[in-house]
């Protein structure tokens, strides 16, 4: 294999590291009248990884651009390795060795991975060797870590988001590019697919690369960025400020110009009243299972998990988009019949989608008619209360900060997050008892994901039954009561927000091939020994369950809830986890703790027997091959 630091690292490597290699200064840019950029500035150096931060309409996105040769600047100074930099074109940007990779990449999809890898070669006249290609990319690639999971041969349009990024990057380069920004490059990926990404960012950087990051996501910015520079209104107001001097809220108050305080505002203390809609064991093959849940008016409930684990398409199949096989749903206590959107919105439901260009909006009406639709699809009656509805809207935008002589004008003139906040007022004015927002922050800047999380906030006030899903754990955690995990298709947990931590829903969101396997095991220790087995992650004194076999003698241990130990009917077992049955100090109960890990020693939880306290015990060292046997085959054959 090609050492990596060989394959990645750029012509002048560490030599130039401490010389900026791009430095833009003074850059403005208009579009007609609006005023893109006024006076910003980017410092790039090899070996650094630097956020380019700031709201919806900033400006980053206009100074990557410019950057990376797609448009031309209206003014302004940029050199590259210290000579003037003047781009026509992308093909100029990447003959100096410059890339952008987007979040909607510029590949062909008929052509192959490695056709698409060196895509510009393909237009140069000459006599092409596909073996030296072939080589060429199997070098990149084995740079890269990859080598192994990006098939050359495969057709681009059948690969994942994060797939399709890994070739543009390789594609850079192909080129040689010592120069690469990565504009939202994580808008679409799951949380592994970021750890992925990032680690190539780090091998990119550490082989001598300059690279610009650009996202809404500040764990990301201080996970992977060395310094940040930060775009307000066109200008920049920090620049090239060392990442590790700034907590989340200066870059916050760089970014809106103001404190906004706390994210997500303290969870406000309210009473959670009947249960308004009730999830029964759903099932919507391939990708949901058997998921269940329910939520009161008055509460905010997050659905985790990662993407693909198929929380989206539950609630599709709830509003009437999938096919459902099996499964019942009560709204406010009695079956629904909801076999299409619109019944689900008569039912008193409203739904915001995850994809809001795709889903939402409908592109030829104005804003106040994308805001009207849904209460037009409502009520077959449409003028009956108009007036009241026409003050609430009135009031909404007042809300949203949105000008009323704007209202005829087309959605699509907005940002991403105003477009978003309309879409929820959408909603908001058919006063539905039961809202669902799948991803309602996704591609939004901070503040306006304050601004949503006050609107839910005040949705749940009002009495609303508010269903969010997320795969940003924090934002879960921040915003919602109680939180229902999906994983594979299944419901794996339910349990309030303040049991559980980030480290907590990811453990509990990862993909379980081994759920079944565990079940079966459980009920082949309960056929063998008797008693009750169950499967849990500890953490301190803190546990959650996952699934149980048996049930005699009782161990206070339900699937998907959360305990402590002395909630529990075995404290002691749990407190010791010894390698033996431990009996608990009224003689009722004896346990054997075994814990599961993966073959790098990874924990997978505990795997445990709980034994009348007066019956003989199997021998420990049965129970614990006959668990590393079934957890573990492929060390044992």
């Amino acid at each position: 294999m090609l050492d990596t630091k060989d394959a990645i690292s750029s012509p002048q490597g560490q030599a130039a590291r401490a010389t900026p290699l791009l430095m833009a200064s003074g850059v403005s840019k208009s579009f007609g009248k609006t005023q893109a950029l006024r006076d910003a500035s980017l410092i790039l150096r090899p070996g650094e990884v630097v956020g380019l931060l700031g709201a919806n309409g900033a400006g980053k996105s206009t100074l990557s651009r410019i950057v990376s040769g797609h448009i031309q600047p209206s003014g302004g100074e940029i050199a590259f390795d210290g000579e003037a930099l003047r781009l026509a074109s992308t093909r100029d940007a990447l003959g100096r060795g410059i890339a952008l990779v987007a979040q909607e990449t510029s590949l062909a999809p008929d052509l192959s991975v490695l056709e698409n890898i060196f895509l510009p070669s393909l237009a140069t006249p000459g006599r092409l060797s596909y073996s030296a290609m072939r080589a060429r990319a199997g070098e990149i690639l084995a740079g890269l870590g990859h080598e192994h999971i990006l098939p050359l041969h495969k057709e681009v349009r059948t690969l994942s988001a994060a797939q399709r990024q890994l070739v543009e990057i390789a594609k850079a380069l192909s080129l040689d590019a010592r120069l690469i920004i990565f504009d939202e490059p994580t808008a679409s990926l799951s949380a592994t697919e970021v750890d992925r990404l990032f680690d190539v960012m780090a091998r990119l950087r550490d082989g001598g690369r300059a690279l610009a990051f650009v996202s809404h996501r500040l764990e990301e910015v201080f996970a992977i960025t060395d310094r940040v520079t930060i775009i307000r209104e066109g200008v920049s107001v920090a620049e090239d400020v060392a990442t590790s001097s700034l907590t989340q809220g200066d870059i916050i108050e760089h970014m809106v110009g103001r404190d906004i305080g706390a994210i997500y505002s303290a969870r406000r203390p309210r009473e959670a009243g009947e249960t308004v809609l009730e999830v029964r064991s759903l099932r919507a093959l391939p990708h949901v299972r058997d998921v269940s849940f329910s939520v009161r008016r008055g509460e905010i409930l997050g659905l985790g998990g990662l993407v693909g684990a198929g929380r989206s398409e539950a609630v599709e199949a709830i509003w009437g988009l999938r096919p459902r096989q099996a499964g019942e749903i009560l709204v406010r206590g009695k079956p629904a019949k909801l076999r299409k959107p619109v019944d689900a919105v008569r039912a008193g439901m409203g739904f915001v989608a995850e994809d809001r260009r795709a889903q939402n909006i409908v592109p030829d009406l104005s804003v106040r008619e994308n805001m009207l639709i849904a209460l037009m699809g409502q009520h077959r009656g449409f003028w009956r209360g108009y007036n009241r509805r026409a003050d609430r809207m009135a009031a909404l935008i007042a809300d949203l900060g949105l000008p009323a002589d704007r209202l005829d004008t087309s959605l699509l003139n907005y940002s991403g997050g105003m477009q978003q906040k309309i879409i929820i007022a959408r909603w908001l004015l058919t006063e539905p008892d039961i809202l669902i927002l799948d991803e309602p922050t996704k591609g939004v800047d901070i503040g306006t994901r304050s601004s949503i999380y006050r609107l839910l906030q005040d949705a749940a006030d009002a009495g609303l039954a508010v269903i969010v899903i997320s795969s940003d754990f924090e934002e879960l955690l921040g915003l919602a009561e109680r939180v229902v995990v999906v994983s594979d298709g299944l419901t794996i947990a339910d349990l309030p927000a303040s049991r559980l931590t980030e480290e907590k829903l990811t453990l509990l969101a990862a993909p379980r091939t081994s759920t079944a396997r565990n079940q079966a095991l459980l009920q082949d220790l309960v056929q063998r020994h008797g008693g009750t087995a169950f499967w849990t992650l500890i953490d301190g004194e803190e546990l959650i369950c996952l699934a149980t076999a048996g049930g005699r003698p009782g161990t206070e241990l339900a699937p998907g809830e959360a305990a402590r130990a002395d909630e529990t009917l075995i404290p002691a077992a749990l407190a010791v986890r010894a390698e033996t049955f431990t009996p608990e100090a009224d003689g009722a109960r004896q346990t054997l703790l075994t814990q599961m890990t993966d073959r790098r020693g990874h924990d997978l939880g505990w795997i445990g027997l709980t034994l009348p306290g007066d019956v003989d015990p199997p021998p420990v060292a049965d129970v614990a091959a006959r668990v590393h046997s079934l957890t573990r085959p492929e060390e044992t054959e």
